[in-house]
C-alpha cells in the first residue's frame, strides 16, 4: 500500500489548499495565527466551503520618505487597510514605530488570508508619530494626532505576482493627487506563513497478520494518526512511530511490531504481525503561490453563448439586454468579476475571447467565431475589451443554434497544447457563459477528456432558468471522472459549473464558486507532471 504525506500534515498545520469563504483577514497580533487550523478547517468543509486561503505576512519598508521633525529626523509608523467594497477601510495591522529614520525597515509583520478568488484592494498610510506618544503603545495611537507622511495603494495579487514576491509603490498625498513632490516609496514583501512544504511518499508492507475473519482472510488496513495537542488519538491499531521513525525503518529494513492496545495501562498485547517500510520518499511541495511569483500565469480566454433562447437582445427580458442605467446582464456580470480577478495573473492582459451558437456576418451559423468580428485574430485588451466585444457583437450576430461547446472547448485546447512547445509557464482558463441545454453533450465529454492532459480549467456558468443537469455531470464533483465515447477516463477534473440563478439568490459568489477548485487543479496538473516553479528550474540547472 501507498501513502503520501504533506509535511505540514503530520506537523500539525495544514497547507493551504481547501478552507472558507468566512474567515476574517487577522493582523499579526490576532490570535497569533501562522497557518490554518485543522478543526477551523473542518468546520468550513463541512459546510461546502473549499475556496484557497494561504496565511500571509507582509513585510513593510520605506525610502527617502518626508522629513517633518525640526530638531530630527521622522519617527515613522505604517498602517495597513483592507478596502472594503462598499468603500469602507478596514484597519488590519501596524508596524512599530521606527525613530529618526526616513529609510525604515519594520520588522513587524502584517498577517493577512490571501484569497484567490476574490479582489482585495489594500492601502497603506505612513505616519510620523510625534516624540510625546512614544511611550504608548502602537494600537492605542490615534492617528489623527500624528504628521500623515503619505499613502499608496494596489492589489494583493500585484504583490504576491511578482517573481520577488516585492512590489514597490510610490507614496502620495491622501486626497489621491499625484503631484509632482516626492513623499517618497514604499515596498510591500509577501512570504507564506505554513509549517513546512515536504511532502513524504510512503509504501509499506506487512508480514504474518492476524486473521480474524471466520470464513475468509482478513481484509487489513492501515490507518495513521497523529497525535493532537492534547495527545489523544483513538486508532484500532497503530505504531508508536513518527514519521522520523517510519523513515529509519525503511533504512535500516526493519519492521515494527504491532501492539493490540488494551484498556489496562501497560498491558498492550504485542503481535506477531510487523509493518515494513517499502518506500519513503521525501519531496518538496510547492503551493499555488510558488508557482505564481516565480513567473507562472493564469492566461483567460471566454466563449459567449449567443444562441436564440436568449430572447432578443433589444427585449428587456433578454438574458442579453444591455441595460442603458448600466446594471450589468448575467453575461456582463460573469464577465467582469471573473475576468477581475484572473487578470492579474495575466502580465499582458490580453484575453481570447469567442462567441457560439451565433450567425455570423456571412449568415452562417459558428459554434466559435471571434467576438470582436475580426478574421484575423481573437484576442481583444483587457476586461474591458471583452465588455466591449460582447456588446457590439450584439449588435452584428443574429442569434440561432444549437448550444455546442465542443468547438470552442477544442479551440481553447489548441491553443493551451502548443504553448507547451515555447512555453511551459502557462496555464489557461476558459471561462463558458450558456443559458441552455447542450446538443453535444458527447462531443463535449471527449474534448473535456482529451484536454485534461493539457494545462488546461474550464470555468461554466448558467444564466436563466434552464436544466443545467448535464453541466453538473461535466463537472464531476461527485467523484466519478468523465469518459469519452472510446472509454479514456479524463486524466483529472478539469470543469467547475455554477448556475447564477443561485448567485442571485444570494447563495453563493459566483466568483468564489468557480474559482474555489481552480487553483487545486492548477496544482494538480503541475505535481503530476513534476513541473517545478521557475526559481527551482534555474537553480537546479546552474547547479
Amino acid at each position: 500500500m501507498g501513502l503520501c504525506l504533506s509535511g505540514s500534515d503530520v506537523r500539525g498545520g495544514k497547507q493551504a489548499i481547501g478552507g472558507a469563504h468566512l474567515r476574517p483577514t487577522s493582523t499579526a497580533d490576532q490570535n497569533n495565527v501562522s497557518g490554518q487550523n485543522d478543526a477551523v478547517d473542518f468546520f468550513f468543509k463541512s459546510r461546502g466551503l473549499h475556496a484557497l486561503f494561504t496565511q500571509i505576512e507582509l513585510s513593510l519598508s520605506a525610502s527617502k520618505l518626508r522629513d517633518l521633525d525640526i530638531a530630527s529626523k521622522s519617527d515613522p509608523m505604517a498602517v495597513v487597510y483592507a478596502k472594503k467594497r462598499d468603500g469602507r477601510l478596514e484597519e488590519i495591522g501596524r508596524t512599530e514605530v521606527i525613530m529618526n529614520n526616513l529609510n525604515p525597515a519594520w520588522i513587524g509583520k502584517i498577517s493577512i488570508a490571501f484569497q484567490f478568488e476574490i479582489v482585495q484592494p489594500l492601502l497603506f498610510r505612513v505616519y510620523d508619530v510625534d516624540t510625546k506618544y512614544h511611550n504608548i503603545p502602537v494600537k492605542m495611537l490615534k492617528l489623527e494626532d500624528q504628521d500623515f507622511l503619505g499613502e499608496a495603494s494596489c492589489v494583493l495579487s500585484e504583490i504576491v505576482t511578482k517573481q520577488n514576491r516585492t512590489l514597490t509603490l510610490k507614496l502620495h498625498n491622501n486626497y489621491g493627487l499625484r503631484v509632482s513632490r516626492n513623499f517618497g516609496t514604499l515596498s510591500v514583501h509577501a512570504e507564506e506563513t505554513v509549517a513546512s512544504k515536504s511532502a513524504v511518499e510512503i509504501a509499506f508492507r506487512c508480514s504474518h497478520l492476524q486473521n480474524v475473519d471466520l470464513f475468509s482472510k482478513s481484509d487489513p488496513f492501515l490507518r495513521i494518526s497523529r497525535i493532537v495537542e492534547s495527545g489523544n488519538s483513538v486508532p484500532i491499531y497503530k505504531t508508536e512511530k513518527s514519521v522520523g521513525d517510519l523513515e529509519k525503518l525503511h533504512q535500516e529494513r526493519t519492521g515494527a511490531t504491532f501492539m493490540l492496545p488494551s484498556t489496562q495501562r501497560g498491558h498492550d498485547k504485542v503481535l506477531k504481525s510487523q509493518l515494513f517500510v517499502e518506500k519513503f520518499v521525501e519531496k518538496e511541495q510547492y503551493s499555488f503561490l510558488d508557482y505564481i511569483s516565480s513567473g507562472f500565469e493564469l492566461n483567460f480566454m471566454v466563449a459567449v453563448d449567443f444562441t436564440a433562447s436568449n430572447g432578443n437582445p433589444r427585449n428587456p427580458n433578454s438574458l442579453h439586454y444591455i441595460d442603458p442605467s448600466g446594471r450589468l446582464n448575467s453575461y456582463q456580470q460573469a464577465i467582469t468579476e471573473i475576468g477581475e480577478v484572473i487578470q492579474f495573473y495575466d502580465s499582458d492582459r490580453r484575453f481570447p475571447a469567442w462567441g457560439f451558437g451565433g450567425k455570423t456576418f456571412d449568415g452562417t451559423v459558428s459554434h466559435c467565431f471571434n467576438l470582436n468580428g475580426r478574421a484575423g485574430g481573437f484576442e481583444v485588451d483587457g476586461v474591458e475589451g471583452i465588455m466591449a466585444a460582447y456588446a457590439s457583437a450584439l449588435n452584428n450576430v443574429a442569434l440561432a443554434g444549437p448550444t455546442l461547446f465542443g468547438q470552442v472547448i477544442n479551440t481553447a485546447a489548441r491553443i493551451a497544447g502548443q504553448s507547451l512547445s515555447y512555453d511551459r509557464s502557462k496555464y489557461f482558463v476558459l471561462l463558458i457563459i450558456t443559458d441552455g441545454v447542450l446538443t453535444d453533450l458527447q462531443e463535449t465529454k471527449d474534448a473535456l477528456v482529451r484536454a485534461s492532459d493539457l494545462p488546461l480549467s474550464i470555468l461554466i456558468v448558467g444564466v436563466g432558468g434552464a436544466d443545467f443537469t448535464q453541466m453538473e455531470i461535466l463537472d464531476a464533483d461527485n467523484g466519478r471522472r468523465l469518459e469519452s465515447s472510446t472509454d479514456r477516463v479524463a486524466t483529472r477534473d478539469i470543469v467547475q459549473f455554477v448556475p447564477m440563478r443561485e448567485v442571485h439568490s444570494g447563495q453563493i459568489s459566483v466568483v468564489q464558486a468557480l474559482l474555489e477548485e481552480l487553483p487545486g487543479q492548477f496544482l494538480t496538473y503541475m505535481r503530476c507532471r513534476d513541473i517545478k516553479p521557475l526559481n527551482v528550474q534555474m537553480a537546479q540547472t546552474c547547479a
